[in-house]
């Protein structure tokens, strides 16, 4: 594990190093640029240098080539050519502690989380409701809260809100929240949401924080990858909402560290314009209060985007380190967004910040760090460090060791459903359904017993009795059997 107190981001137009004080890195970050400037690369070479000095990781693989910090590099050509040029890194061909995780549970642990843990706010972003119908949700989890219910998956929701539509005297007060329309419309979402596979979100057991602080057994910091490749093309809303929670998860659960020489955790955000897009004015006052205030809990958030417009001005207010790869301007639009962009660094005399951003090479950005104090450096022109770990996607095989070398393996990957609203509610409507007296039929041993008459006609009666329900129950066991070999194929 390395004791620097800085990370080295690469070398400036001197040679020399170029690096962000440790300590100043829960004041947060922004990698920005086009696409195949080298983002990612830059990404994967932050996520190094938080492990080697003992910081966690989490960060979103959007392309799936994120997780070579898996294996070790082989650098050759311009890599290797750059690596020359850095007489001063302390360059080392190695693999990093990662940990896969995947929402569908295919390339990675099942990340899941719970309706309870996630709360009606952001369940209603991803559910994208109305007013009416947040007000609605909004009821129904009152209502879970007083009488105990757990909500744990999208069918125990289901459940309460189908029984608060039966009883609505049990919402109180609140009972002119919970119309027929905004019900049903309730539904109707939740049902598309499973759908588009989003309750494999939901569930137990759910993901533990803890779990994401644990170093490795040298001392570096777990990096932790979400595979986001699917999710982010058929359920972005999804992919925003659970990076909101953990946001919201880590704010709420980790204390207050004060200043401290390095941070907790580092969040990396990747297609962090999703995060705001068509987010209700209340929840994204309330992302922009957590950013502004997590930083106290040791946690540094890094928003990848293609520009920093993508991110709302209360945010980027917020972002110390900047790293800026390069932009393209074709339009009149484009060109006035690259002059504020220019206009974000400390001016430096040396650099004509708005003319570089359209001549940087692959690998190269615009830096403005943090001094000592936490003012704003003056912007630098800067070749990015290469990472030590491998550019580029694992092999399914690696990916596969991966999981089981794994510190994590066997801990989320078999689901368990405890009792929760789904069954509380049925048996309650069962024990409440008044049962009717059935006349018993006779059957083929009454029948014979009768023709029969007498001693031998109860033997008979008994013994087609006793044949009949043993059948019965194999009969059972085998349909129940079934049905429980493809529940658990499934």
């Amino acid at each position: 594990m390395s004791e620097s107190l800085s990370v080295v981001l690469g070398a400036g137009p001197d040679g020399l190093a170029v690096s962000q004080a440790l300590r100043l890195c829960n004041r947060h970050g922004l990698i920005a640029g086009a696409t195949g400037t080298g983002k990612t690369v830059t990404l994967q070479r932050l996520a190094e240098a938080f492990s080697d000095a003992g910081v966690a990781v989490f960060a979103a693989d959007i392309k799936g080539d994120l997780c070579g910090l898996g294996a070790p590099s082989a650098p050759q050509g311009k890599v290797a050519e750059r690596i020359a040029g850095m007489p001063w890194l302390d360059y080392e061909s190695r693999a990093y502690p990662v940990t896969l995780w995947d929402v569908h549970g295919q390339s990675g642990h099942p990340l899941r989380t719970t309706l309870s843990d996630m709360g009606p706010l952001l369940l209603g972003n991803l559910l994208e409701l109305t007013d009416s119908q947040q007000s609605t949700l909004y009821a129904a989890f009152k209502v879970a809260d007083r009488e105990g219910l757990l909500l744990l998956d999208i069918k125990d929701l289901k459940a309460l809100l189908n029984h608060l539509k039966d009883n609505p005297q049990l919402l109180g007060e609140d009972s002119a929240l919970m119309t027929t329309g905004s019900s049903q419309a309730l539904l109707r979402r939740l049902a598309v949401l499973e759908q588009q596979g989003a309750e494999a979100l939901f569930g137990e057991p759910a993901l533990q924080l803890e779990d994401l602080l644990h170093p490795d057994s040298s001392g570096r910091g777990r990096i932790h990858l979400l595979e986001a490749s699917r999710l982010v093309h058929e359920s972005p809303k999804v992919y925003a909402t659970f990076l909101l929670w953990l946001l919201a998860e880590l704010f709420e659960q980790l204390p207050e560290r004060g200043d401290a020489d390095k941070p907790l955790l580092a969040l990396f955000f990747d297609e962090a314009h999703l995060l705001f897009t068509g987010t209700p004015v209340a929840l994204r006052e309330r992302l922009e209060q957590v950013v502004r205030l997590i930083r106290s809990k040791g946690v540094g958030v890094f928003f990848v985007t293609q520009s920093p417009g993508d991110l709302p001005d209360n945010v980027l207010a917020q972002l110390g380190l900047r790293i800026q790869h390069g932009l393209r301007a074709f339009t009149a639009k484009e060109q006035k967004s690259l002059r504020a962009v220019a206009d974000g660094f400390r001016p430096n005399p040396a650099i004509d910040a708005l003319a570089a951003l359209t001549q940087l090479g692959t690998g190269e950005a615009l830096v403005g760090t943090l001094e000592e104090k936490g003012t704003p450096a003056m912007v630098q022109r800067v070749l990015i460090a290469p990472p030590q770990s491998r550019i580029g996607p694992l092999s399914e095989q690696e990916r596969a060791t991966l999981m089981r070398q794994s510190a994590l393996a066997g801990r989320y990957d078999q689901a368990f459903d405890r009792e929760s609203a789904y069954e509380l509610l049925a048996r309650k409507a069962s024990v409440a359904k008044p049962e009717v007296a059935v006349p018993e039929e006779k059957g083929l041993g009454d029948m014979a017993g009768e023709f029969l008459g007498g001693v031998a006609g109860q033997a008979l009666k008994s013994a087609m009795r006793q044949a009949v329900s043993q059948i019965g129950r194999e009969l059972v066991r085998g349909l129940m059997g079934s049905l429980l070999g493809s529940k658990r194929r499934r």
